[in-house]
Order: C-alpha cells, then structure tokens, then sequence
C-alpha cells in the first residue's frame, strides 16, 4: 500500500517477478535511480540492453513536472518514466514500495506528480546529539515517503554540532554540556566535516537535500561559552546551557560579530550544497542589546530602536548567503515583516503568519506547530512520554493539515514552497525516542505535502497498517 497516495492509479490483475535474475535496462542518465532501486530492494539488478525492465529518462516527457513519474508494471515488463533525474528516484522509490513477498510487483499503472516542492522534515541534534548513522537512517526513511529535504538543526544554546575551522572552540567548548536540567549527567558531541559531507552525498542518493541551520542572533549560548567576546557583555563567562526554554544571551552586533558570522557561513556553503540555508531567528530576546550602549549605539546610527537589531542582523547575515548564490531561510517571528522578499519563512506560529509574510511577497514553507511540531506528545494518553507542554499533536490533527488554504488568494497561494515536520529534541534523547515521536505522523505529513485532492483519513489509517 502506497504512502503518500499517487495522483492516479489503476490495478490490474498479475505481478511481475522482481529477484535476483532481474535486470535493468537503462537510457542515459537514469543510473542514479538504479542504484537507488538496488539498495531499496537489495538486489543486484544489473544493466542488460535487452531488458524488458525500464528505467528512462525523457526530458521531452511533459505533463508530470519536475518530480513527477509514470509507471507501468505488466506481467512481462515494468517501464518507469520520468522527466528528470528526481522524477525517476521518486518512482522508484514507487517501485520499492510497491514490492511483496517474494519479490513480486502488482501489475499497475500510476501517474504521480507531487503537490508541493518542498517536503521536509526538520531533526534538531543541536540539544541532543544523535549519531551519524541514526541520521542516515532517517534520510532512508524519510526518502522512502518522498519527502526531499531533511532540515538538520546544528546549532543552539545547549551544543553546537557542526566543526568550523576558524573559530575550533565552537566544538571544543561549545559541543559539551555540564548536565541537563540538573540531572548531573555531560552531555555532548559534533560531526566531523567529513561526516556531514558524506551525509550530503547519501541524502542526495535518495533524493534528499541536506539543509543546515545555524542559529542566530539569538540561540547561540554554546558559541558564546567559546567565544565570550562575541557577545554584549564580553567579560561574562558563559558555559554551554543547562536548561531548556528562551536563553536571554544573544550574540552582539559589533563588527567581530560579523566577520564570525561570514566566516561561519562560508564553512558551511562549502560543505552543503543546498540552495537553502537556514540561520533561524526565533525567539530572540532584545534585553541584552537594549542594556548595551554599543548595540544601542549600533541601533540609533541604523535609525532603529534596539528592539528591532533581530531582523537588522538577519538581513546581514542573509546579503552574505545571497551573495554565495543561497536562498537565505528564517523561522517568522513578529520583525519579520522587516526582512527583504529574497528570504523564505517559515511561519511556526500559525497559519495566519504565513499568509502574512506571503503577503510581504516571501516564498514560505508551512510549519505552524499545532500541525507540523511532533516533539508534542501524540495523545494525552498516560503512557504517552514527556513531551513539550501543549495538547497533543495526533495523527489526525498532522493529517488534516493544509499547507495553503483554500481561503488563501490565488497569488498567496502559490507562494507556497511546501510544509515540513519539526521534531525538536528536548525530549527525545535518543533514536527509539525520536523514532517514536516521528512514527507514524510523518508518513501523515508527507501524503499532505505529496498528494492532491481530498483526504480520507480512514483510507490513510489502512494504508499504513498494510505496510
């Protein structure tokens, strides 16, 4: 049974046989799909002119867009279609999914195009920190959903995760914390670059692009335990934070600042390839600028209060990312409206939030928590675990979710890029934890971003209990 649901399927009676003897013929270009197939199904599915199982890359085939795919699987021959190299891994990841005991493929036709672009899950290693090889796990299984982008959150108050060569205490010190809200127990550690890039090939592999966040100017109490100078009050002392919640400690706004700002970022377009790169700009306190005579001071020459440095500080750092040839990203919050079109949002709050900032003529990625945020318990059921403090969060309220409203106008609408899960971590610190939070409202989030028309919550419930 298929997750998320095609754009259009048509059973028919038979299977083909898909073993060990299977072979694959292949038209220029569709390799990367044959791969994908072959570690999808463990099979070794060699190259054979004379094959009656197709893979074809056609870039004159119109009608599906650029991820979308036509299959069809008879008794004697499978043809898989695509316009592009992500069409072709988005059917086969089909064809995986469609696989039976005994390595047997239902005879079928399927045409499937996705809703949206973007479809993505964020992981946040930044408060507890997960294995490489557990992320790799998740991108095989969020790849499998056909969601395309896995957001990693590096950085926060509580760690910072990813090695920056020019400033090495970021990893160092900022990596490491003392205990977590007091329960004595350090907690830590980082990728190599090495890792990461690796990460960034295997996603791509499987159809997914790895997008950082490094947070700032607020979340960022890890890099100022390494670095102290670069905060507001230089001579404070910071160790890396204990406690869930807002931290007040924010980054400055002094010229050092900004060339660790730049510096940071250029590591990070060197090891990630995305066109997106996310530098948050949440929940920024304004308390320590407006207690500093320098960002005071910073704030009067730009002709702003210090209460408004959060999106000043944004629309720098994002002219560098711009400057780089990458889309700067940010998390909506109220001084958002101060941010320049260039920059995607995504509006956590709610949906209202995103309509806004589509307004302000922002492409946006639906977040908005009551639908997208799975750190909320998925019933209020006693043997539920800990999770943020809020109702719960069920399948169904994810399942229900809508990325663009049908009361949205037309041009707002089509500023929507595609919505995303969020799984924060602070209460979930381990791979069976997150597993659980994940499953199974992140297959109910992919069928919202992938599938047209209407849904039928009962027919998703089935589908997922046949897999």
């Amino acid at each position: 049974m298929l997750i998320p649901r095609p754009r259009q399927v048509v059973r028919q009676s038979g299977h083909f046989d898909l073993g060990p003897e299977t072979t694959l013929h292949l038209t220029p270009g569709a390799e990367p799909a044959a791969e994908l197939l072959r570690i999808r199904t463990g099979l070794p599915l060699r190259p054979a002119a004379d094959s009656p199982f197709v893979l074809a890359l056609d870039p004159a085939l119109s009608g599906l867009g650029d991820e979308g795919y036509g299959l069809t699987v008879g008794r004697d021959a499978v043809l898989l279609r695509a316009r592009t190299r992500a069409g072709l891994l988005n059917g086969a990841h089909t064809l995986a999914s469609l696989r039976q005991r005994e390595g047997r493929l239902p005879c079928t036709q399927i045409s499937d195009a996705p809703r949206f672009a973007w479809r993505g899950a964020m992981l946040d290693v930044a408060r507890h920190f997960q294995p490489i090889g557990y992320v790799r796990d998740v991108v095989d299984r969020i790849a499998a959903y056909k969601l395309n982008v896995l957001h990693l959150h590096l950085t926060d108050d509580q760690g910072w995760r990813m090695p920056v060569d020019a400033y090495p205490r970021l990893t160092e010190v900022g990596s490491v914390r003392a205990q977590t809200e007091g329960d004595g127990i350090p907690h830590g550690g980082h990728y190599s670059k090495a890792e990461l890039r690796d990460l960034v090939r295997y996603a791509a592999a499987r159809g997914v692009r790895v997008m950082p966040e490094i947070e700032m100017p607020g979340h960022v109490r890890a890099a100022l335990a390494a670095y102290p100078q670069l905060g507001n009050r230089p001579e404070r002392r910071h160790a890396v934070w204990e406690r869930w919640g807002i931290c007040e400690n924010t980054l400055g706004v002094h010229d050092e600042v900004f060339t660790f700002v730049r510096a940071v970022l250029d590591e990070v377009v060197d090891v990630f390839d995305s066109p997106y790169i996310h530098i948050g700009g949440d929940e920024c306190p304004t308390v320590e600028w407006e207690e500093s005579p320098r960002a005071v001071a910073v704030a009067a020459a730009a002709g702003l209060s210090a209460k408004e440095l959060g999106a000043w500080f944004l629309r720098r750092a994002g002219a560098f990312l711009i400057e780089q040839g990458r889309t700067p990203v940010c998390w909506a919050e109220p001084d958002a409206t101060a941010l320049p079109p260039e920059f995607v949002v995504m509006p956590w709050r709610d949906a209202g939030h995103g309509l806004d900032a589509a307004r302000r003529g922002h492409r946006v990625v639906m977040t908005p928590h009551r639908a997208t945020y799975l750190d909320y318990p998925q019933s209020d059921a006693a043997h539920e675990p800990a999770g943020q403090p809020g109702a719960p969060v069920t399948l169904e309220d994810v399942y229900s979710g809508e990325p663009a409203p049908a009361d949205w106008p037309a041009e707002e609408s089509a500023r929507v890029l595609g919505t995303q899960a969020q799984l924060w971590t602070e209460y979930a610190a381990t791979p069976s934890q997150i597993d659980y939070l994940l499953f199974p409202r992140l297959a109910a989030l992919a069928e919202v971003a992938w599938s047209e028309g209407p849904r039928d919550l009962t027919d998703f419930r089935r589908r997922l209990t046949a897999r």
